[in-house]
């Protein structure tokens, strides 16, 4: 374990070096190290239930995918995802850095600032997406206590009410921020059993209500040109592209690898694929018993009865809250941080991220199903795939997990490049994203599919893998070979 660490000066604020310091973003301390692995296997838990690992495989189904299908590749990608998460992960738990200080080694001390804008920015979006499942259980649960708020008129995509809602739910997060990380470790150890059985619950219902030979039976829906699994994989990577990049901002806290490894394993891949299942036996239910499958679980809930509804419309809210929280305002509390950390401390940055999610639309984001699975999951998870190409390459091949400590808090050191910013790591960025925008374009609809070459189309379904393994690459090929 690393030692107590201060700024480069040897005090914060006021002393030269603080433009790349604050108290958020200096090593842990070993007092600070206190996670086990029962730690992050909540944190996991906590994050992997909620609503959008619920519409993951039914999302799937709509797209033509079978039930068996949707589980497979919702277990692969997680475990596939699992690896660059541990790798990076293992930074984090060594040098007791979040992942801007981490990023300052192949991007520089100062273009760090353009892969965590970036991370952030993504995490902006993600918290809109999930403030948006939690106000439509919150407007689901006041009108199952009789307030008769109004649904959406037709032809819009949200209320007046349920607005207000996405609004409540959205003030509710800035607690958490003023808490601080350690708040966010509470809850999801508090919460992870409650929605743990919750889910149980619901299984159990289903299962009475409906035979589970009936509810697996269900065909798989036929779309045109049928079921897009290398896009479906790379869109369900995408999904945790997200912490694989930010893990160090967690494995900071780790008491060892063998901690944040084990915990990491347990919570993940498993859990994700079993509260995907959660989600086909919701939707599937749905169809059998009312005729119409329910993406999101609201649906579901509120008509299965007021108690019912009322309680698990209450462990969406909380799931959400306990996702949100770990997933979508930790790390871009920590990212925008990097960009001034004399002005922006992780409280700061927190509300700077909750700020920037009232400005997304998510009711529109998720008004179809392949919206959500392509367009989103695999736009953002190519952008990612990219940052990770380039840390990883630069951080176990080219550094073999070496840094330099001191340098990464202060400008003239081995991370300065040229002022502040490595060219090379930001080049190998772009040609790891370029070839695969043009695909997404046309999947997204900005141009017609018919004006991109096939190839290109096709390129964009292996986007997180393409733009990893080409930006690593191009990394290692161009970098500087002074290393620490």
């Amino acid at each position: 374990m690393n030692p107590s660490y201060t700024s480069p000066a040897g005090t914060l604020p006021g002393s030269h070096g603080d433009e790349l310091a604050n108290a958020d973003l200096l090593p842990t301390t070993d007092a600070q190290r206190h996670w086990r692995w029962k730690d992050y296997a909540a944190l996991w838990v906590g994050m992997v239930i909620c609503v959008p690992t619920y519409t993951m495989a039914s999302a799937m189904l709509d797209q033509g995918f079978t039930w068996q299908q949707a589980i497979w590749l919702v277990f692969l990608a997680n475990c596939i995802v699992l690896v660059p998460m541990l790798l990076i992960g293992r930074a984090g738990a060594k040098h007791g850095i979040p992942f801007p200080v981490l990023s300052r080694a192949a991007f520089g001390v100062k273009g760090a600032s353009l892969p965590a804008v970036l991370r952030g920015l993504v995490a902006c979006g993600w918290f809109s997406i999930n403030c948006w499942f939690g106000a439509l259980a919150l407007h689901g649960l006041l009108n199952t206590l009789g307030l008769g708020l109004a649904a959406p008129a037709p032809g819009e995509t949200i209320s007046a009410s349920q607005l207000a809602c996405f609004l409540a739910f959205w003030a509710v997060h800035l607690w958490f921020i003023w808490r601080g990380l350690e708040s966010v470790r509470v809850l999801e150890v508090v919460a992870a059993p409650l929605m743990i059985a919750a889910s149980v619950a619901l299984v159990a219902w289903a299962f009475v209500q409906v035979p589970p030979a009936q509810i697996f039976a269900l065909p798989a829906k036929v779309v045109e040109g049928g079921p897009r699994t290398w896009a479906a994989l790379t869109g369900l990577v995408g999904f945790w592209a997200t912490l694989a990049l930010n893990i160090p901002d967690f494995t900071r806290f780790a008491r060892s690898q063998r901690e944040q490894i084990i915990g990491q394993a347990v919570g993940l891949p498993l859990p994700m694929a079993l509260f995907s299942l959660v989600g086909v036996i919701g939707f599937s239910v749905s169809q059998i018993l009312y005729g119409k499958a329910q993406l999101f679980p609201d649906g579901l809930l509120t008509q299965m009865g007021p108690v019912a509804a009322g309680l698990g419309l209450v462990v969406i809210l909380l799931a959400n809250l306990t996702t949100n929280v770990a997933a979508n305002l930790v790390s871009p509390s920590y990212d925008f941080s990097q960009v001034a950390p004399g002005r922006i401390s992780f409280r700061t940055g927190g509300l700077i991220a909750a700020g920037i999610g009232l400005v997304f639309m998510p009711w529109k984001l998720l008004a179809t199903s392949g919206g959500y699975l392509f367009s989103w999951l695999g736009g953002y998870g190519t952008l990612l795939g990219a940052i990770a190409g380039v840390l990883l390459a630069d951080y176990y091949l080219l550094r073999k997990t070496e840094l330099n400590m001191r340098d990464l808090y202060r400008r003239g050191g081995d991370y300065e490049y040229r002022n502040g910013w490595n060219p090379q790591a930001v080049m190998a960025l772009v040609l790891g994203v370029l070839p695969c925008l043009p695909g997404y374009l046309a999947v997204s609809g900005v141009v017609s599919k018919t004006s991109v070459s096939p190839l290109l189309l096709g390129l964009f379904d292996f986007g997180w893998f393409f733009s990893l393994a080409v930006a690593g690459a191009c990394y290692l090929a161009t970098a500087p070979r002074t290393r620490s």
